[in-house]
């Protein structure tokens, strides 16, 4: 596990993230809205979708709210973040399989879509590379792949960092701790470029990355398996 996820095996640590986060991502529930809308537009009625870094459950409880036909597999490499999914997803609980590892230890699928949001930023190039190569792996041809996280902004991680940080500190955040939190998270954080991310989306083996969210240092991505792929080279083979 990176050294950035160990704060997750805590669980106080995990009580509060799940308990805070809302406030914390400008926008989450739309976010949870606008990924179930874009993974259904390639989805049958009773789709099976993989949830990666599905810890805390939010985003398959609105998804299952939304979609009550579909069915989800989430990992999670954290086992408090696991049990407060389960208790999240509870009223859903006969379609959920909750699974404690990361997208390697996924089911093969393969899946009608995929989602993996707020945990990429997490991952440094070669983690992240090796995690989106795993969802492509499980993914139908032409199924659908979300992903959302901190990005490094028009090379500014720091400044955009704050802004997300101010925007959590409430209606009157104070700057000069904004500033602090936005310093840290750009030092512990391997961020990349919305460039870089979207050639590591492409040499993962997706197609057509497409942005469809910006929030301050948020930023979020939709696309589609391509048909076949190389491992070595993440290029198309057919």
């Amino acid at each position: 596990m990176n050294g950035n996820l160990s704060t997750f095996l805590n669980p106080a640590s995990v009580s509060a993230y799940v308990r805070e986060t809302p406030g914390k991502v400008p926008g989450l529930a739309d976010l949870h809205k606008m990924t179930t809308l874009l993974l259904a537009e390639q989805a049958p009625d009773a789709a099976h979708m993989l949830v990666v870094g599905a810890g805390g459950g939010l985003e398959i409880r609105e998804m299952a709210r939304a979609r009550p036909a579909w069915r989800f597999t989430g990992v999670d490499p954290s086992p408090a973040m696991l049990e407060i999914a389960r208790d999240t997803t509870s009223a859903c609980a006969g379609r959920v399989d909750l699974i404690l590892g990361t997208a390697v230890d996924a089911p093969s699928g393969p899946f009608d879509g995929a989602a993996c949001l707020l945990t990429l930023h997490f991952l440094d190039k070669g983690e992240r590379l090796q995690t989106l190569r795993e969802i492509r792996e499980r993914l139908k041809p032409g199924g659908v792949f979300v992903a959302a996280h901190h990005a490094n902004v028009d090379g500014q991680a720091e400044a955009w960092l704050a802004r997300s940080a101010a925007f959590a500190g409430g209606v009157n955040p104070d700057p000069r701790k904004a500033e602090a939190s936005g310093r840290a998270m750009a030092e512990r954080l391997p961020l990349l470029s919305p460039d870089e991310e979207e050639e590591c989306f492409r040499q993962a083996g997706f197609r057509e990355p497409a942005l469809f969210y910006a929030a301050f240092s948020f930023r979020g991505w939709v696309m589609t398996a391509s048909g076949s792929m190389t491992q070595a080279t993440g290029k198309e083979t057919g």
